[in-house]
């Protein structure tokens, strides 16, 4: 296969997510990165409402990181984020789907919304919720569903400083991310914003 080209900006937790499952996939990729203030012209060509990530890929363009995720995971299924078997298979995409409630709290918790800071606290209980006894969102492995989350977690406590001292479970899950490369390389990222 041709290299794959990702439309990028270091800032964006979308982007975010497909740099961690390729980074996890061990996929070599070419990046491209934009500035979201002043976005190019020649984005809007790759997809209509302007958004990144993009993905190319010999001539072929892919906006959204969940799509661009379940793509890379059908088009290189190793190693696998998705669980084998087809009922967690499907419990990791409701996971997934349920994520823009989550980002909803973020982005209105960024903009200081009155109330904001209760409704993310929220989501960070239902998130905490879910991890209590296990490791991972979908059980014992890593996957798409956690890197669907994960960008905004730290994002909301190295950026925005939110305490997740309360959230011993996910706590204690970004302690277990922390030692994946993928999840170093984004934290760097993160830190030079």
């Amino acid at each position: 296969m041709s290299m794959l080209r990702l439309i990028d900006a270091p800032r964006c937790p979308y982007c975010a997510r497909v740099r961690i499952a390729l980074a996890e996939k061990g996929i070599a990729y070419e990046t491209v990165v934009i500035d979201l203030v002043n976005r190019p012209a020649w984005v809007y060509e790759l997809n209509p409402i302007g958004k990144v990530p993009v993905l190319e890929h010999q001539g072929w363009v892919l906006p959204e990181s969940a799509v661009i995720n379940e793509y890379l995971e059908d088009a290189y299924p190793e190693p696998a984020l998705l669980p084998a078997d087809p009922a967690q298979r499907a419990n990791a995409r409701l996971i997934i789907f349920r994520h823009d409630d989550f980002t909803a709290t973020y982005y209105a918790l960024r903009r200081k919304e009155a109330g904001a800071d209760v409704a993310f606290a929220g989501e960070l209980e239902a998130l905490d919720a879910m991890l209590a006894g296990d490791p991972y969102l979908t059980g014992s492995a890593f996957g798409l569903a956690d890197i669907a989350y994960v960008p905004w977690v730290l994002r909301a406590r190295d950026v925005l400083g939110v305490s997740l001292e309360s959230y011993p479970s996910l706590v204690d899950w970004l302690a277990r991310l922390d030692g994946r490369p993928s999840i170093r390389a984004e934290l760097e990222i993160i830190a030079a914003l």
